[in-house]
């Protein structure tokens, strides 16, 4: 292309770019990541757009800090499937040269709406959240207009209007491939536990969950389900106890939320002398740890952990090389794990 006819436009189709994006990197103005600024200019160089033709492409610095920060609620510990995908996602980002950073997000900071005393976002290259469903917090994050991708996030986010890409386990299918399985096997009364709206990953599952029942003609009885708000599956030990006495009746199976509350469940069970398999079945989701220690070894569904972390940090680097790319939700494939807790269903 001959020099002087260049145009701002003519980068930003070299680039996959909007033309506001290129004009805001060659202008010089705040708010768009380092890295985006520099692919403009050093395509502005190549392509010897104006001034640009008179300077060479060494002289475009890259950005210094290559930090990424990983917020969150609570830190996973090493039984939960998060800490398998930090693992999996710091290997990823650090091949490319980036730092991870970790930030936690205290309830006072919540509520207020604001960002932890450590956190710069001036000097942050992404971000990345696992275990942060507040709404309202996550709308706070976005608004940064930093690269951002979540895995898992609230069950009330409205995807066109959510500002960032979603990294999830499959979750209805599976859930829905294990309540059906009960249903063949002759379970034909099944409860649900745990809050589905506690996240989109639980959301999910509740849906799966329903979507059986709704295919095999089995109505949905509430009474048999412990759906209260997440927090209080850890208010106090006998809160399991407590709430399996007020079920006058119990369901031939249960499907809970994860192995946790399947867990727990399991041993408030044994408090009241009910066999399992015997008298009721139960299944969880993760494959955590617990889930192969507990007596029956839980059924369950296996989440690919450090593939997650992986998939997850390519994404962010994606959005952070090319940032007017569409948003993504995307689910990585999970499997149902058939153990002694529900007999005969694999």
């Amino acid at each position: 292309m001959a020099r002087g006819k260049v145009t701002i436009q003519d980068i930003a189709d070299a680039l996959g770019i909007s033309r506001n994006t290129a004009s805001k990197a060659l202008n010089g103005n705040e708010g768009l990541p380092e890295e985006t600024r520099n692919k403009v200019i050093k395509k502005a160089i190549e392509l010897k757009y104006k001034q640009f033709s008179l300077m060479e492409p060494d002289n475009v610095q890259p950005k210094s800090s290559r930090n990424i920060a990983l917020l969150t609620e609570n830190l996973p510990n090493t039984s939960h499937f998060g800490s398998t995908l930090i693992s999996g996602l710091e290997k990823r980002i650090s091949a490319e040269g980036y730092n991870l950073s970790i930030h936690i997000i205290r309830e006072i900071e919540q509520n207020a709406l604001t960002l932890p005393n450590n956190f710069d976002a001036g000097n942050v290259d992404g971000i990345i959240c696992i275990e942060l469903f507040d709404l309202a917090y996550s709308s706070l994050i976005t608004s940064l207009g930093i690269p951002t991708i979540f895995i898992d996030c609230s069950a009330h986010v409205c995807y066109p209007e959510f500002r960032a890409d979603v990294l999830l386990m499959e979750n209805e299918n599976s859930t829905y491939l294990l309540t059906r399985k009960l249903i063949e096997g002759g379970y034909t009364t099944l409860g649900f536990i745990g809050d589905y709206n506690h996240c989109r990953s639980f959301n999910e599952r509740w849906v799966g969950f329903n979507r059986a029942l709704t295919e095999a003609g089995i109505r949905l009885d509430l009474t048999q389900c412990v759906l209260d708000k997440d927090h209080l599956f850890f208010s106090s030990p006998g809160w399991t106890d407590e709430k399996l006495n007020g079920i006058s009746e119990l369901p031939s199976a249960f499907v809970c939320a994860n192995d946790f509350i399947a867990v727990g469940f399991m041993k408030s069970l044994k408090n009241f002398d009910h066999s399992i398999p015997g008298d009721i079945v139960i299944c969880g989701f993760d494959n955590g740890p617990e889930s192969r220690i507990i007596e029956p070894h839980l059924t369950t569904v296996h989440i690919y952990s450090n593939e997650m972390g992986i998939k997850a940090a390519e994404m962010l680097l994606s959005r952070i090389n090319s940032p007017e790319q569409p948003y993504q939700v995307s689910h990585i494939y999970t499997t149902p794990v058939f153990r002694e807790s529900t007999p005969n269903i694999g």
